[in-house]
């Protein structure tokens, strides 16, 4: 590490220290990691957000965010006494040297897959050496805690691992299209229960299907996400210019309008269909 930032890595310490101790903040000491952790998340989202737009500068800010939040967390475990931030990070830099033997080693592993599996023995290995069982399934170390949408990518990795996986993408679209149509057997079917089911199903097969195009669901639907809302707000921004609350705007107004947008952020003139509610 370069004197400058272990210089900035120091002073962003002292401060944590600082906002934690007697004459500190009130908010601050009354934070955990179990309250900071929303934080956690959206600051990390941001993060990908910032990375997506090529906007560096906000890169710059939300990474300095995560370095507090995560800095932050590992001050509050020192200060219980479980474990310190100069551990936390000896820690990560023991394994990492650790784990890339054919940097800081011998090994002769060159290729991207010989290093991953290098990475998985060696990880095993780690694991057996301290008494740790073996996983009675592929997919005992997929955490319980994550959110449903990365826990399904998880999942379907780790059976991959073990070839339980799709050849390539394409017989994915038939797994749709089976599940579009069992979800709709079952609204037909007036099968709460069952709708909610396949429905599951249905996302499901859209998580392998982007799995196996090389695309992150996670960071896939949170573009859609901040998509939609940019759209949605100049679909407000439209109505108010025209005197009309949206919730008066009525379906096809709304939707016109909608279509408006987004024929304008492609640079193309309105062509479509504005019965359409298909977004």
């Amino acid at each position: 590490m370069s004197s400058e930032a272990a210089a900035s890595f120091e002073r962003l310490f002292s401060i944590i220290q600082r906002l934690r101790g007697p004459d500190g903040c009130p908010w601050d000491k009354e934070q955990s990691p179990r309250t900071l952790r929303p934080s956690l998340l959206e600051e990390a989202w941001e993060c990908i957000s910032a990375i997506d737009n090529g906007d560096d500068a906000n890169m710059e800010e939300e990474l300095g965010d995560l370095y507090l939040l995560v800095t932050m967390m590992a001050w509050m475990k020192e200060q219980e006494g479980s474990f310190s931030v100069s551990s936390a990070l000896a820690h990560i830099s023991d394994k990492l040297v650790r784990r890339h033997p054919h940097v800081f080693g011998t090994s002769a592993a060159t290729s991207v897959e010989q290093v991953l599996t290098q990475w998985d023995a060696i990880k095993a290995h780690e694991k057996a050496s301290r008494g740790e069982p073996g996983p009675a399934s592929a997919l005992d170390r997929v955490s319980v805690s994550l959110p449903p949408l990365e826990r399904s990518v998880e999942l379907q990795k780790k059976a991959a691992k073990v070839g339980f996986d799709w050849p390539d993408p394409a017989p994915v679209w038939g797994k749709i299209d089976e599940e579009l149509h069992e979800l709709r057997e079952a609204l037909a079917g007036h099968d709460e229960r069952r709708i909610e089911e396949e429905a599951g199903d249905l996302l499901f097969s859209v998580v392998n299907l982007s799995r196996l195009l090389k695309i992150s669901p996670e960071t896939a639907l949170h573009r859609t996400n901040m998509k939609f809302e940019r759209r949605f707000r100049e679909v407000e921004r439209r109505c108010a210019a025209r005197g009309i609350a949206p919730a008066d705007a009525g379906l096809e107004l709304l939707d016109s309008l909608w279509n408006e947008v987004k024929s304008q952020e492609a640079g193309a003139p309105s062509a479509e269909d504005p019965a359409s509610t298909a977004k």
